[in-house]
């Protein structure tokens, strides 16, 4: 019975797409993301309602956990709302999910869909 394969399979496969790809750290045998340039990651974009006010998230990125704090910072600083960078995500306050992918797509990031 376990030989037997699925006809079908449900969901999308990423594995050809190099922003999604993982390496294995060979002395941890932790999974780590690679650094890439903003031309190569993919960002995907949502809202979430916390305590019944919307927060929009961006992820996953690829960087550096200094250099995502300072991109956090400045894109904070263009939005005017707060926000925070946990992981390889970005969280920002409010419905700001438009003027963040404008900006986003100045700095050459590009989004999945």
């Amino acid at each position: 019975m376990a030989d037997k394969k699925a006809p079908f399979t449900i969901g999308s496969s990423l594995d050809g797409i190099e922003a999604w790809q993982l390496e294995k750290d060979v002395g941890s045998g932790r999974l780590t993301c690679k650094i890439k340039e903003p031309c190569k990651h993919l960002l995907v974009m949502h809202m979430e309602k916390r305590q019944g006010k919307p927060v929009s998230i961006v992820e996953p990125f690829f960087l550096g956990k200094e250099a995502l704090n300072a991109l956090c910072s400045q894109l904070k600083k263009k939005l005017g709302s707060g926000g925070t960078c946990k992981d390889d995500r970005m969280e920002f306050q409010g419905e700001c999910r438009e003027t963040l992918k404008a900006v986003l797509q100045a700095q050459g990031f590009r989004f999945k869909g």
